[in-house]
């Protein structure tokens, strides 16, 4: 794949080098037509910014990352041609007087970064991002040219460029000879899963935080290699609305966010709005759009000492639509993010000096929020699984938050921690704030109404034991955690038989390879302590043995060090069959292994995110490639190919009888179901899962509705729904689905109101909402007693096989792989435990029934 971008991109310099000698050619000049006619697909863009490049000295092109599908993520530096001389030194400088709060100097440029098409179906952004940079280069207004002197724009046309193409693709294959404006045309109706999110199906405005995808690490790199004064994020919003740019509602601000970056958004706000009363727009500020949630594009700034402002603009979703205000033209969409484009320059220049003062002020009242807590910082820690704390770790830096190893033996809070497993965390850093949001277990708030989620706290997301410490450990490094190359070690043929632990996050992948191989595999069901040459090695149960007389190729030990090598998992040769402690290798306790045949249900009725983000979590921690089959197409596939189903949040409206009938049939003759939110109420329903529930419906009879005036209605609304909270669960660890887990203590995050009462059959229940299970991030008071009388994961027996079924999204947002471990286990495990119910309704619970 490598080498063909490479050739791609070689065409490109070759097609465009005849620019170089000639002035940039104008859009229409360059297309063909004029822009709105028809939408921009990625590639056109990036051949019109290779011109602009190569004809203009004021302009650089940089490609500073790739998709999942490979395509380049662009970034377009402006700026006059003598900033561009010295851009390296302008960036240096710019740093290194913002790292230590000095007054940046007079005649150093400002930072502006505007970034377009993060939803690949809000395509007005990235199509005004050509007229942008077109202006910009051959304008000699002389305003035009004093925004080049004392700025640096960062323009980063599309970063979303699989979503983009997925859409312009869907609108200008339906585009006729004459623009149809009908909202129900099917050029306006985009099919499952759209045009919005990435590959994977991910909303990448959700991802500054977790940054699992490479569109937002590339992002959030050039980010911090530039650390901007003002970001622009352009966004589109339904056809029957207006035009929106912050402030938003100013109670649903993120409570970390200084008052003074409010007060610059509405300063700014002045020249979008005098830009926009000249052309006689319509629009609006601070009546929806909460700047809560800091992994969104308009808010994660915010706490990094810039200027984050959200743009929405009315959209065509495709050529021409209709809509209250008239039909809506693409062509008015690109040409009104233009004009917001230019007031942001605008806006930016003129209050440069604020803006510059705002940036060295961040610093230096974060150094002084620092020193007035009343906590020195956190203290994370993990004994088994170096691969979990490891992929937090790198999380943190990849936003620059220093973590300290603690290099002695260390006590803390009645467990002892060796070197290697706890690190500390100080407040005392230049990223107090995003620090402080990214650990918060806030649970109540000004405006508990929230647009997006309420809580996000990292170390819960990860399952890694975190705590305030009020003074630094002792034996802390000097240096932060930096990345280092474990040895994974592979030992030599002969042995009676191999194994590992379960507890790692890559063990799933090491099996999974394995199996692919043709590797036979056992999975022990409890612990036991192996002979190996070095003494006694104790296992925990879910370990993996692979014995040498089970193995049916010559050249096995070959395949096994192959994948081995491939995932980076140490492997212990096992000298003896008979064991010291536990059952021996040749038990029944031993189970057979079989590599998993995955079906996610994906397609219409399903919810497209929770999907991708099943899809995205199986394959980057277990290595398991689904088949995505829509619901409405299980009645006619062959379900004898699968060992498991999966099926994700969604209404399955679509799914008759006959299908629901199919499902049942496959699960009794020995299929492992599973099913969460929307998928697992769909078990209830159909009756196999044996279990009751509680509907949003039951749910939101808790709150009363009475007495209550008109104006109150969107208050009641927000209490009712739980936007994203993070709530605690109580784990049976000697449970097969939990195996690799060693606390019984797991956060899960939760979304939604359904929710699963508990069985009263014995070994179903696997984890349970504690007594006091809200952790972080706002739930109504009513319904947080309901969720700790709830179940959180279910399995039982069904015929010959299993139905396993979650309240919540064990995989929330790619980032939560603590709950993830339990998906990951039902692939694997998910029939070596047997509970039978003797419940065989699985009607919704009533209010009787607790």
């Amino acid at each position: 794949m490598y080498k063909i971008t490479t050739i791609i991109s070689a065409l490109v310099l070759g097609l465009c080098s005849q620019f170089s000698m000639a002035a940039p050619q104008s859009p229409q000049q360059f297309f063909g037509y004029p822009l709105g006619e028809w939408h921009l697909r990625h590639d056109q863009i990036q051949m019109y910014f290779q011109q602009l490049a190569t004809a203009s000295d004021k302009a650089q092109l940089e490609v500073i990352g790739y998709t999942h599908e490979q395509k380049p993520v662009l970034q377009l530096i402006v700026s006059s041609a003598e900033n561009l001389k010295k851009l390296e030194q302008i960036r240096l400088q710019h740093l290194a007087q913002l790292s230590t709060g000095t007054e940046l100097a007079n005649d150093l440029p400002l930072i502006v970064w505007l970034g377009y098409g993060v939803h690949g179906n809000e395509s007005s952004g990235p199509n005004a991002s050509v007229q942008l940079a077109h202006h910009l280069l051959t304008s000699t207004d002389a305003e035009v040219q004093d925004w080049l002197k004392n700025t640096v724009i960062l323009i980063q046309p599309s970063l979303n460029p699989d979503g983009l193409d997925r859409f312009a693709h869907w609108a200008n294959m339906h585009k006729g000879k004459a623009p149809v404006a009908d909202p129900q045309s099917r050029e306006h109706i985009e099919p499952w899963p759209n045009g919005r999110p990435n590959h994977y199906w991910f909303d990448l405005n959700r991802d500054w935080l977790p940054l699992e995808h490479p569109e937002s690490q590339a992002r959030i790199s050039q980010f911090y290699k530039w650390r901007p004064a003002v970001v622009g994020d352009f966004h589109e919003m339904g056809p029957n609305t207006t035009f929106f740019f912050q402030p938003g509602i100013p109670t649903r601000t993120y409570p970390l966010t200084p008052k003074a970056n409010q007060q610059l958004t509405a300063k700014i706000a002045d020249y979008h709005a005098a830009a926009l009363d000249k052309k006689g727009r319509l629009y609006y500020t601070e009546e929806s759009f909460d700047d809560f949630y800091v992994g969104k594009g308009s808010t994660y700034p915010d706490v990094n000492a810039s200027v984050g402002i959200l743009f929405e603009q009315a959209s065509s979703r495709g050529h021409l639509q209709d809509s209250i205000n008239g039909p809506l033209a693409f062509s008015k969409t690109i040409e009104n993010q233009y004009i917001v484009s230019l007031s942001t320059l605008r806006g930016a220049v003129a209050q440069k000096k604020a803006l510059q003062s705002y940036q060295k002020a961040f610093v230096v009242e974060s150094e002084r929020l620092a020193a007035e807590e009343s906590v020195a910082g956190y203290v994370i820690a993990e004994t088994d699984d170096k691969t979990r704390l490891a992929s937090l770790l790198n999380l943190l830096k990849q936003h620059q938050i220093k973590a300290y190893p603690i290099n002695e033996r260390w006590q803390h809070k009645g467990q002892t921690y060796q070197k290697g497993q706890a690190y500390y965390i100080p407040l005392q850093q230049s990223q107090y704030l995003l620090l402080k949001a990214a650990f918060s277990t806030q649970t109540n708030f000004q405006d508990n109404t929230f647009y997006d989620v309420s809580a996000w706290t990292l170390p819960y997301a990860f399952n890694i034991e975190f705590s305030t410490v009020a003074r630094k450990p002792a034996g802390v490094a000097n240096e932060p955690w930096l990345p280092q190359a474990e040895m994974a070690l592979m030992p030599s043929a002969g042995a009676y038989a191999y194994a590992f632990d379960w507890s790692d996050q890559k063990a799933p992948l090491l099996t999974q390879a394995l199996l692919e191989q043709g590797l036979v595999l056992r999975a022990a069901s409890k612990a036991f302590f192996a002979k190996t040459a070095d003494g006694e090695q104790a296992f925990s149960a879910g370990a993996i043995v692979i014995a040498a007389g089970l193995q049916q190729h010559n050249n096995w030990f070959e395949r096994l060090g192959k994948a081995q090598q491939r995932v980076g998992l140490s492997i212990t040769a096992l000298t003896s069959g008979l064991t010291t402690k536990g059952q021996d290798l040749g038990s029944n306790g031993f189970v057979p292994v079989t590599k998993p045949s995955v079906l996610l249900v994906a397609g219409p009725d399903v919810n497209s995110t929770e999907a991708g983000e099943v899809w995205f979590n199986l394959e980057k921690l277990a290595g398991i490639s689904p088949s995505l089959i829509e619901p409405q197409r299980l009645g006619r596939v062959d379900l004898s190919r699968y060992t498991h189903i999966i099926l994700p949040d969604g209404s399955y409206n679509s799914l008759q009888q006959k299908e629901q009938q199919q499902l049942n049939q496959w699960a009794k003759q020995g299929g492992v179901l599973w099913g969460h939110k929307g998928g697992a109420a769909l078990l209830v329903r159909a009756g196999l899962l044996k279990a009751k529930a509680w509907t949003p419906a039951d749910m939101a009879m808790l709150i009363s509705d009475q007495q209550l005036s008109y104006a109150d209605k969107e208050s009641l609304a927000g209490q009712r729904r739980i936007a994203g909270a993070i709530y605690q669960t109580e784990l049976d660890l000697t449970h097969p689905l939990t195996f690799g887990i060693n606390r019984k203590d797991l956060a899960v995050f939760k979304n939604g109101t359904f929710l699963l009462a508990p069985s009263e059959d014995p070994f179903i229940n696997v984890a349970l909402y504690t007594e006091k299970p809200q952790l972080a991030g706002y739930t109504a008071p009513e319904y947080v007693s309901r969720i700790a009388d709830g179940a959180a994961l279910m399995a039982h027996n069904h015929g010959n096989g299993r139905v396993i079924a979650m309240t919540d999204n064990p995989v929330f947002r790619g980032y939560f792989v603590g709950s993830s471990r339990l998906l990951v286990n039902a692939m694997y495990f998910g029939k070596m435990f047997s509970a039978e119910s003797s419940d065989g309704e699985g009607e919704e619970a009533d209010e009787e029934a607790h």
